[in-house]
């Protein structure tokens, strides 16, 4: 049985977050460090935009600067996502394609979601997967409501996925940073999110600690790749690597609103 390393759960800005994931898929492709799943959550919280989104376009910018929510771009794919500090837990699992045996990356999401579905089985909620198409990548939902999304990169056949699952839900104030098109009307928007957006507070009526999902998603994980999992902690290269690109990417201006280093 193969050993992944698990970063444990750690919480940074969404700078330095964005920072890491990168250096470890850095790493991952420099044969450095063995297949890696992290979780992480965020503080203060932020908004993620896609690697080709325009963040005019698919946020309220200025909601954003008052009610000091972050803005940084990925390095993936996908749409704009909100990452509340209290209500979300966010994994990134960074391993070579073929160790997943998937003959696509459309194999790989299937599996990585199949780890998530199994924790939320664990937690009490069934929930289905949703393949996605070329608008949407795929997701997990619960009576068709949203609970946990993820974007996707790939280099020299290391995947990198993040994602994210949905603890608890502030839909009022997501529709306050998130732009829908076609509705200028933020509550309509918080409104109509309602029947398209869930929690795992909502599903079981009471709250799970992020400790407790984490727990649920490492079982999910090691019971779905069939690996064991060896709590670690970032190499010196990845820490240095992570600090510089903060620096000269994730943190800087004309990465998060032009895409460009």
């Amino acid at each position: 049985m193969n050993t992944w390393r698990l970063i444990p759960t750690e919480t940074h800005s969404a700078f330095m977050n964005l920072a890491i994931d990168e250096a470890i898929l850095q790493s991952r492709m420099e044969n450095l460090t063995p297949n890696t799943i992290r979780l992480y959550q965020w503080q203060p919280s932020a908004v993620s935009i896609g690697k080709n989104q325009n963040p005019e376009e698919t946020l309220y910018t200025e909601n954003c600067r008052k009610l000091g929510v972050d803005i940084v771009r990925r390095n993936s794919g996908g749409g704009t996502v909100f990452h509340d500090q209290t209500g979300e837990l966010t994994y990134s699992v960074t391993a070579q394609t073929h160790d997943f045996n998937a003959s696509d990356i459309t194999e790989v999401y299937t599996s990585i979601y199949a780890a998530i579905t199994d924790a939320l089985r664990l937690l009490g909620i069934p929930a289905d997967f949703n393949p996605g198409n070329q608008k949407n990548c795929p997701n997990l939902s619960v009576n068709t409501r949203k609970i946990s999304g993820s974007a996707q990169t790939v280099k020299r056949n290391i995947v990198q996925q993040h994602g994210t699952v949905l603890l608890n839900v502030n839909l009022p104030l997501m529709f306050q940073l998130l732009r829908v098109k076609g509705i200028d009307d933020c509550n309509l928007a918080a409104q109509i999110a309602q029947r398209k957006i869930t929690s795992v507070q909502n599903e079981l009526g009471h709250a799970v600690t992020p400790e407790t999902a984490a727990n649920a998603l490492m079982q999910g994980f090691k019971a779905i790749l069939k690996i064991q999992l060896k709590p670690a902690q970032l190499t010196l290269y990845e820490q240095a690597l992570a600090n510089k690109l903060y620096k000269s990417k994730y943190a800087t201006g004309n990465w998060n609103q032009n895409g460009k280093v």
